[in-house]
């Protein structure tokens, strides 16, 4: 992306703001600068809430990190959870989890795949896919679906539920559970639990299968706009395994550049910091990773679903591996910005499929939990994240306390490609016509498509307080429009 704050005559330029950003987990709010013919700018996505986890975890002793940095998302946690617990293996010495703490830990994290991704497309980016970006305000949100397609919204929220039991029985509870503990899980999973989730594990599948197929449809209604929609080339990063699959839970780091060629491969994840480096800026509390080989201008990367279903050489569960096949014979899928909902709902087939196998392992029921080791001063924890690579950070003292934390989460990894989304969207649709709220939709809807993770306030039904104001250089008003929380838009 251009670095826009370097235009001759900022001074001259108009500015709009959309604030707060609706259907997001958070809050954050967009603004651009317009010249006098209209052509955009600048493009900013700002985070303009401090949460500090970094900070007031420190003098915590190493145990107590798994359980409080999942209270970073209400929606995620599981995957801070089993992050920390990944990097605080490393403090305690556990080079290698036994079977059934490797699995119950998988099988945790397929529930939470599962869970999320459900949510997200059913929820947030459905309506906007079903109804279309400019359609009536008052139907397109999770109430309309329920009314307009009961059974595909029942569904969804079937298989969220699915999901969330799954993460019940191997975490102990739906949200902020404490299953994953330094060296294992403190309990596996007993007959009756077992029992109760293969009942439905077979439905799961087939739900998943359809909402796959919806997803490509509904992709492929309108293939020239889903492709174009937003579109831009970034270089793309995340975890592999070994052999090449796709693996959300363990693996190396793989890089891609734009045009396809591998920039490194496999690489170890617990020195992150050889190939990624986190830069600042003075208008938003998110960071900006870029590739170090790349610098800061031009190693901006993408992560997430879209990312994880091209980077791999393979799924490793059939269905789901089809289905990948498919996607990446779509011509342009692979790098469309609403590509990603299409991925998304090939990784919630591949949880499924992943979930059934695992309850038919024995292992998951086995009483070896806990292993220890050599003690380290520091530990790094990375999992695929429903939002892409997730990256945890400790460093610990002599007195068993944290005296250093750092995380990258998923939306950070993808910070520079939102800015980069919402200004081609911006390009495309803000011509200086008269502001709509099917217009600023339009803007949303490039910022949904990557599930950002920005808190977890903000699950409502579309209806969210909104303002977007034009203004002269000057500060003289040109355009102002509110939508109020009934949804109705009103124009000052």
């Amino acid at each position: 992306m251009t670095d826009l704050e370097t235009a001759a005559h900022p001074e001259q330029l108009r500015r709009v703001a959309i604030d707060p950003v609706t259907r997001v987990e958070g809050h954050g709010k967009v603004t651009l600068l317009l010249d006098e013919d209209n052509k955009v700018h600048q493009v900013r996505l700002h985070i303009v809430e401090f949460r500090g986890f970094e900070k007031f975890i420190q003098g915590r002793p190493y145990w107590e990190v798994p359980v409080m940095v999942q209270r970073l998302c209400g929606i995620c946690p599981v995957s801070h959870h089993l992050a920390a617990a990944k990097a605080l293996d490393m403090i305690v010495g556990a080079t290698r989890l036994t079977p059934t703490a490797d699995k119950i830990r998988r099988l945790m994290h397929y529930g939470q795949i599962l869970q999320s991704h459900a949510l997200h497309f059913f929820h947030l980016a459905s309506p906007d896919l079903l109804f279309g970006f400019d359609s009536e305000l008052a139907k397109r949100n999770v109430v309309g679906v329920i009314a307009a397609y009961p059974e595909t919204a029942k569904k969804g929220v079937l298989l969220r539920k699915y999901g969330q039991e799954v993460i019940r029985v191997t975490a102990g509870k739906r949200v902020h559970g404490t299953g994953a503990i330094p060296g294992g899980v403190n309990k596996s999973l007993s007959a009756d639990e077992r029992d109760a989730l293969l009942k439905d594990a077979y439905q799961m599948v087939t739900w998943s299968r359809e909402a796959v197929a919806l997803a490509r449809q509904l992709f492929e209604r309108d293939a020239a706009f889903s492709n174009a929609f937003g579109r831009f080339d970034a270089h793309s990063m995340s975890l592999v395994g070994t052999d090449g699959a796709m693996d959300l839970y363990h693996g190396g780091l793989r890089a891609r550049a734009m045009g396809g060629e591998i920039l490194f491969d496999h690489f170890d994840y617990t020195r992150y910091w050889d190939v990624i480096v986190e830069d600042v800026k003075p208008w938003s509390y998110m960071k900006f990773p870029f590739l170090r080989e790349l610098g800061p201008e031009h190693g901006w990367y993408r992560v997430g679903p879209l990312t994880r279903v091209a980077n791999c050489d393979f799924i490793p569960t059939p269905l789901a591996d089809k289905e990948r096949t498919d996607f990446l014979a779509s011509p342009g899928a692979a790098g469309a910005t609403l590509g990603y909902h299409w991925a998304r709902m090939i990784e919630m087939l591949h949880a499924a499929e992943a979930i059934r196998d695992l309850l038919h392992d024995d292992d998951i029921a086995g009483a070896d939990l806990v292993v220890g080791g050599e003690r380290a001063g520091r530990g790094v924890g990375v999992i695929e994240a429903p939002r892409g690579t997730l990256i945890h950070h400790y460093r610990v003292d002599e007195h068993d306390q944290v005296i250093r934390a750092n995380l990258i989460v998923s939306t950070t990894h993808n910070n520079q490609a939102m800015n980069e989304a919402i200004r081609q969207v911006a390009r495309q649709y803000l011509d200086g016509r008269e502001v709509t709220e099917g217009l600023l939709n339009h803007i949303e809807v490039a910022i949904r498509a990557f599930d950002p993770c920005l808190s977890c306030a903000t699950h409502a039904l579309g209806r969210m307080p909104l303002e977007v104001a034009i203004v002269s250089h000057d500060g003289t008003p040109v355009d102002r429009m509110t939508r109020g929380t009934d949804g109705r838009c009103t124009r000052e």
